[in-house]
């Protein structure tokens, strides 16, 4: 169950970025759905690989480069779900970094719900 409201929060933290945001757009709930999902599976299997591969720039950036790697893992989302277009690096930066934030401010939210 805890699974499945977190899709749903995070697939609402998609569409407030898609409004905030003028180089995001989502066709409609269903799509952030699929955003949510997809953006699940690609940060849980692909970017730890990425974050290994790209340890020496992370180090030397003092960790920065982390943003890059999340904005090129919304981008790359935006182009395998159909509904989902992002525009541009820095709508991808902005995009990820705002969905980070609004995700962990609606999970946060949540959990002190249920407690």
């Amino acid at each position: 169950m805890g699974i499945i409201v977190r899709l749903f929060l995070n697939a609402l933290a998609v569409l407030i970025a898609a409004q905030v945001i003028p180089q995001i757009e989502v066709q409609g709930f269903g799509t952030a759905l699929m955003v949510a999902l997809i953006l699940g599976l690609v940060n849980t299997f692909i970017k730890p690989v990425l974050v290994f591969l790209t340890l020496p720039i992370s180090f030397l950036t003092l960790g920065l480069f982390i943003f890059v790697l999340n904005a090129l893992l919304f981008w790359l989302t935006g182009a395998l779900v159909g509904g989902f277009e992002v525009e541009g690096f820095f709508g991808a930066l902005f995009g990820s970094i705002l969905v980070s934030i609004i995700s962990w401010l609606l999970n946060s939210i949540w959990k002190g719900l249920r407690n």
